[in-house]
């Protein structure tokens, strides 16, 4: 069992602390604790107007990565020790970014620009520019909305860099195995981990037992179809007999066989669908996107 550093009874304490101390309605209040694993905190402040989080001493750049994705107008409550007793401080966040973290701790962070709804589809420009070039957002947000993502699913992402950013930031209490065969794709995808502060990616150079076995079983998997695509089923079909996939094609020969490809796999629940997006220019000319073919399929 993964030992916890703040206990069920430290953290009543802390908001103790603050309810007493500050105008906070606790009943609105997302409890978050950054010392455990797979936990993003900006994800998380960015979908919620009030955190309670707690934190470990040496987090140098916390408030930094904060401001740096826009969350400069945050407000930070806190006090200068690792006990809830004392004075309390507010600050924004521009007002921290050259502090880190000092002691181990609770704080709460107040986001009042927070969105209350899940958003799919983040701009092509927040994604760190590098060897990876990203699918449009519109067809991003379509895979999402197919994959089906809650909090506690775990997922494998073959090939597929801004996907695996995104579900792993909305998807807060599950995994995500990112598989990315090229060295330079490994790297920007590791540097989008770094810029959004998110800490629930495993990222791996293949599919396969030797770097897989002993992470967490994926529930669903979305995959770019390539010449690998059918040892990949295979090898994540033995790992989860239940597995449910989303493919991804710009091949129309691809997509016309992906119901017999499945077959093979005893795969039958199987839907194709294309998805078509067209953008006006400022030459006021509507230019066509590229047209992927989207399958979802269920192993039973």
């Amino acid at each position: 069992m993964e030992k916890q550093l703040f206990t069920n009874t430290t953290i009543l304490s802390w908001l103790t602390y603050f309810s007493e101390n500050t105008e906070i309605d606790l009943e609105h209040v997302k409890i978050l604790d950054i010392t455990r694993k797979n936990k993003n905190l900006i994800p998380t402040v960015e979908v919620h107007r009030t955190v309670l989080v707690f934190t470990e001493a040496g987090d140098k750049d916390i408030f930094y990565k904060m401001w740096e994705v826009g969350l400069g107008d945050c407000e930070i409550i806190y006090n200068e020790g690792s006990e809830p007793v004392g004075q309390i401080k507010r600050n924004k966040v521009s007002e921290m970014i050259n502090r880190g973290i000092n002691a181990s701790a609770g704080m709460i962070v107040l986001n009042p620009n927070a969105r209350s709804t899940v958003k799919f589809g983040m701009d092509n420009k927040k994604f760190a520019s590098g060897s990876v070039k990203y699918v449009g957002s519109e067809i991003r947000s379509v895979i999402l909305s197919k994959m089906q993502i809650n909090d506690h699913k775990n997922f494998c992402i073959i090939s597929g860099e801004s996907i695996a950013v995104e579900t792993a930031m909305l998807n807060g209490d599950g995994t995500v195995i990112a598989v990315e065969y090229k060295e330079r794709d490994r790297q920007t995808l590791e540097e989008n981990v770094n810029r959004f502060g998110i800490e629930n990616i495993t990222i791996v150079d293949h599919v396969g037992e030797d770097t897989m076995k002993d992470l967490p079983v994926p529930d669903t998997t979305m995959l770019v179809a390539s010449a690998s695509m059918e040892q990949e089923i295979d090898y994540l079909l033995k790992w989860n007999p239940n597995m449910e996939f989303v493919i991804y094609t710009l091949d129309f020969k691809v997509a016309a066989s992906m119901r017999d490809i499945l077959e093979q796999f005893h795969i039958s629940d199987v839907t194709v669908i294309q998805i078509a997006v067209s953008k006006l220019t400022s030459k006021n000319v509507f230019e066509n996107q590229p047209a992927p073919w989207i399958i979802s399929a269920r192993a039973e």
